[in-house]
């Protein structure tokens, strides 16, 4: 069986993290979503199309043509044109049933198999917010009566998750789809059509489903998955003055040096420098070749590749893009003071986050300046720099 995965997409709701790579690239516990998909499918596809357009070089320059043993093909979306574009520009290589997905959601891979056994099924979740989703109403045999996209009114609380099981014949199907208001085609309005036909059903998921629909969601998937999949292992030069509880992975050439206290569970890359000194919290992904130093802590945050955090710096429930430097004394306020859910600027409309507790969420290569406080929530665009003594009350974007 082939897949066919749809990552072209520009995902302006998960900037400032993606101006500078594509959204199956986002890193959850060091390693891309896409991949951890492409793991999922082990045993069940042989061969996955991947669909890309938006900075498609950089999917197709870190996977290339195979993932572990799964062939991998690539086809182009020029133009961003709705979903149902997207598989369609698979037209061209798939030759038989396929399971077609989202490339930036995380899927169980035994809801993946139940997918693939056969044709016309649609992967579907309970939520408590359907009016979020595309809302599946089914009868006793789980056939799919109707498909309502974010109703105000849901009929149910059974969400579409982005993920169905096709013959070949949907192309088809597709081509003859009007565009949407947008001027997009929508695999969802081919699966309206199915359901007035009587050929889909849904598979409700048994295990995890986890989407990233806003960068926080990042870090939600983030503790999921330390708390679920990681191994512990201690690969790295490990002091014995350092303190470490709870499952940790330390990757290759990591030194950890005296007094450090790592609190697992918490995933350390491969050839970083940590300590002296300073304090990993639980549910922290540190990426490879980060520097922690002296009297700085991390809590429940995701640090790409080349990060700095040297001296004295408090990082919580945040996320740093990769080569960012941090300078001494900077610290990301993570909590407010009334106590409320932190709210985050997306696409110029501030957006509940549904967070207690949210940092700071700085794209790739950052400078700050020493003694910076960034308020909770706060965005900070790819190469920006902060003065020394700033408070960040606002994104910084431009």
């Amino acid at each position: 069986m082939q897949a066919v995965i749809m990552a072209a997409g520009k995902s302006t709701r998960t900037w400032p993290l993606t101006l500078t790579r594509p959204k199956p690239l986002l890193p959850v516990m060091n390693t891309p979503l896409l991949a951890h998909q492409l793991r999922a499918l082990k045993g069940i596809a042989e061969e996955a199309v991947i669909v890309t357009g938006y900075m498609g070089d950089m999917i197709r320059n870190y996977f290339g043509g195979s993932f572990e043993g799964m062939t991998l093909r690539y086809v182009e979306q020029k133009e961003q044109r709705g979903t149902g574009h997207a598989v369609l520009q698979a037209a061209a290589v798939v030759d038989g049933p396929f399971i077609a997905l989202n490339g930036d959601d995380l899927y169980d891979p035994a809801d993946l198999e139940r997918l693939a056994r056969r044709p016309g099924l649609a992967l579907a979740r309970e939520v408590e917010q359907p009016e979020r989703f595309g809302v599946y109403e089914i009868d006793s045999e789980n056939r799919v009566l109707s498909l309502e996209e974010k109703p105000e009114q849901p009929r149910s609380n059974l969400a579409n998750v982005g993920a169905y099981s096709f013959e070949p014949a949907v192309f088809e199907l597709l081509k003859k789809v009007a565009p949407s208001p947008r001027g997009e085609i929508e695999v969802t309005d081919a699966l309206k059509v199915m359901a007035e036909n009587g050929s889909l059903h849904v598979v409700h998921t048994a295990g995890y489903y986890l989407t990233i629909g806003y960068s926080w969601h990042l870090l939600e998937a983030n503790t999921y998955w330390l708390e679920h999949f990681l191994e512990d292992a201690r690969w790295g030069d490990v002091s014995p003055l350092a303190e470490i509880t709870g499952p940790v992975h330390i990757g290759k050439g990591t030194v950890v040096r005296p007094g450090v206290v790592i609190e697992g569970p918490a995933f350390i890359g491969e050839r970083c420098s940590l300590g002296p000194n300073c304090w990993i919290r639980p549910h922290t992904t540190i990426g490879n070749d980060c520097r922690i130093g002296q009297a700085s802590e991390i809590k429940a945050s995701i640090l790409f590749e080349g990060v700095s955090a040297s001296h004295q710096n408090y990082v919580g429930d945040s996320i740093i893009g990769a080569h960012t430097n941090l300078g001494c004394g900077t610290n990301t306020a993570n909590l407010r003071h009334d106590g409320q859910d932190v709210r985050c600027q997306v696409r110029g409309e501030l957006v509940d986050t549904g967070r207690r507790k949210l940092g700071a969420i700085l794209g790739d290569q950052v400078h700050t300046g020493i003694n910076t406080s960034i308020y909770p929530g706060r965005n900070i665009w790819p190469q920006q720099n902060t003065l020394p003594g700033s408070v960040v009350r606002f994104d910084i974007n431009e």
